[in-house]
């Protein structure tokens, strides 16, 4: 099929066939909101936010686990992303969340692709841990596959993105063996260059074992801090989003408590991705950064977030 030129010129016909469709998308989005009314909206945060809020008040979480997992519980949460480093602490994990009656539907994990024989290295560690989570109760596994160097201006060549692409499908197909989806992340790295790590993530993986977690501000803030990009990334990849990180800032800034409207207007992204007819698992990930606010204890904070979030996302539950 030959592809249509760009183009961005009005075309009245193509405008008039398309205004049907335009006029029933509010109600479409109703139709979301109304329908998960009887649907509770599972809510989770990561472990880095609880981390970073926990640092901030000069404390260190998990040297308390079963104390600041009653504080995850106190915010409103229904479960936890944790960062798993080995199956014995993802077990211990996920008896600690039992404990306190959350979940934990997803777990973050780190990997390190982009060299042949590291990748295959990276990929059994993974899938061992993939069986004690599964063994909890997760579904997804979220991997960002590590730069050459953290902090670093060094990107991959093209060689290596190739070999990373190879290692994410060979990893998401025997996690699908596992019942396990595989879901890709990104910080704001991979959108250098014209986002050409990012996107051969997506373009070169298959999207029946690779999908995607998209991080709306890490997708914000590596594009320059453009919603533009956001949207378009969501135009691209949405049908693939089976998580989402969520975060607001204020000029640029990451905010104390999550909002639906500031720097990203995550009600437009819920539009979006109820289009796409996906209805990922949301993960709060609201987090202080310098400049951030310093008003509120890690648990009002993100309970306060936590409100916001499940009135903005509730059309996602399900």
């Amino acid at each position: 099929m030959t592809a249509q030129p760009f183009s961005l010129a009005p075309d009245r016909r193509r405008f008039l066939r398309q205004l049907p469709l335009l006029a029933a998308a509010p109600a479409l989005v109703r139709g979301f909101g109304q329908e998960s009314r009887d649907r509770k909206l599972h809510l989770s945060s990561n472990q880095y936010t609880w981390s970073v809020y926990f640092a901030r008040d000069g404390r260190n979480f998990g040297e308390n686990l079963d104390g600041n997992l009653q504080e995850i519980a106190r915010a409103d949460l229904d479960g936890l992303e944790p960062s798993g480093s080995d199956p014995g602490s993802v077990t211990r994990m996920g008896a600690g969340l039992r404990r306190q009656q959350l979940e934990m539907r997803s777990l973050y994990v780190n990997s390190s692709l982009h060299e042949a024989e590291q990748a295959e290295k990276s990929i059994q560690e993974i899938l061992a841990i993939a069986k004690a989570a599964r063994a909890v109760g997760t579904r997804i596994i979220v991997t960002n596959p590590n730069p050459i160097q953290w902090g670093g201006e060094q990107n991959k060549t093209d060689a290596q993105l190739q070999t990373q692409a190879r290692a994410l499908n060979s990893l998401g197909e025997q996690l699908a063996d596992l019942d396990l989806k595989l879901a890709y992340h990104n910080h704001d790295i991979e959108l250098r260059n014209a986002a050409r790590e990012f996107h051969h993530m997506m373009v070169g993986t298959d999207p029946r074992v690779v999908h995607l977690c998209l991080d709306a501000h890490w997708v914000y803030r590596g594009s320059g801090n453009s919603a533009v990009a956001l949207f378009d990334i969501v135009e691209l990849y949405g049908k693939r989003v089976v998580e989402l990180h969520v975060r607001q800032s204020h000029e640029g800034v990451w905010s104390e408590v999550f909002t639906a409207r500031d720097d990203i207007d995550y009600a437009r992204l819920v539009a979006a991705l109820v289009r796409h007819g996906v209805r990922p698992l949301v993960v709060l990930e609201q987090a202080p950064e310098k400049g951030t606010p310093k008003t509120l204890t890690a648990v009002e904070a993100i309970r306060r977030s936590a409100i916001e979030a499940r009135r903005v996302f509730a059309p996602l539950a399900g």
